[in-house]
């Protein structure tokens, strides 16, 4: 069996980071090792939320881990509660990476040009530094913008300046930069990205729905994540995260009891399964 290890903070209530995670990638038929960088009460959205920094446990976890010879198919972070959490995360993947491993980075720290409460200015040049050991990055418009130093382009940018973007990723990794959450040339809304390697562009998206939440950037990169570990390539892997992104979106907006905080990627787990059914059929096929 494959084994993702993913290392990001549990928000007891808010559908994001591991408690997302751990169920999607598992759907994959993956299995899904955690290292939880904190406990929130609820996601970063709400006013007085709890929040117990477990970075003093992260060097316990790993020299665990390494002491057992765990071995991993792909490393994946997501939200880091410090610049201390992104220097002890860099020595994880020095320590279980390799050259058939994949590291994925999705460098969530900020949504409508303003970092997440906690942070710092500095944060996004550390993050930019985490991202220089990643096959893979994953960030939205405003995470990308400030791990560059550049404005904010507003949620709607036009295409050539996304592009511009993922020009000035590249610097940063060597593999793969995808931004999340962009609006394409023909109306549609998904994801846009740039192979460092080929020079070539590359997008996908979905009509828009009117529906803005929280926790949807963190389905996207586990989906995808599950995907790529599971042996779809790249570029369908992001493309299953695309379309599931956009079915939780529209459960949740014809949802008439929806919570405002998430939305409702439980319900389209079958959806998601029956896709996964569907390459497992065709490994059989081919075998």
């Amino acid at each position: 069996m494959k084994r993702v290890m993913t290392i990001q903070d549990i928000s007891c209530i808010g559908k994001c980071s591991l408690t997302v995670a751990l169920p999607i990638i598992s759907c994959f038929g993956v299995e899904a090792a955690i290292v939880p960088t904190a406990v929130l009460s609820t996601h970063t959205h709400f006013s007085g939320f709890t929040f117990r920094d477990l970075t003093e446990d992260l060097d316990n976890i790993k020299e665990h881990w390494k002491k057992e010879g765990f071995k991993f198919d792909t490393l994946y972070s997501g939200y880091l509660g410090s610049e201390r959490q992104i220097e002890i995360v860099r020595d994880y993947f020095k320590t279980f990476g390799g050259e058939h491993t994949y590291i994925i980075v999705d460098p969530v720290m900020a949504d409508n040009g303003k970092l997440y409460a906690g942070f710092d200015d500095h944060f996004p040049e550390k993050m930019a530094g985490l991202c220089k050991e990643a096959d893979i990055i994953l960030p939205n418009l405003s995470e990308a913008a400030l791990m560059l130093n550049e404005p904010y382009p507003g949620e709607n940018a036009a295409p050539e300046v996304t592009r511009k973007l993922l020009k000035g990723l590249t610097k940063l990794v060597s593999g793969i930069a995808i931004i999340t959450g962009v609006t394409l040339e023909n109306g549609n809304f998904g994801f846009m990205g740039l192979d460092a390697k080929t020079g070539e562009f590359f997008e996908y998206g979905t009509p828009k729905v009117n529906y803005k939440s929280h926790g949807t950037g963190d389905i996207f990169a586990s989906t995808f994540t599950g995907a790529l570990t599971r042996g779809m390539t790249c570029f369908d892997s992001l493309k299953l995260a695309a379309d599931y992104v956009t079915r939780c979106i529209k459960n949740t907006y014809d949802d008439p009891n929806r919570v405002d905080y998430a939305v409702n990627f439980e319900a389209e787990l079958p959806w998601l399964t029956d896709r996964i059914k569907l390459i497992n059929d065709t490994e059989r096929r081919t075998k």
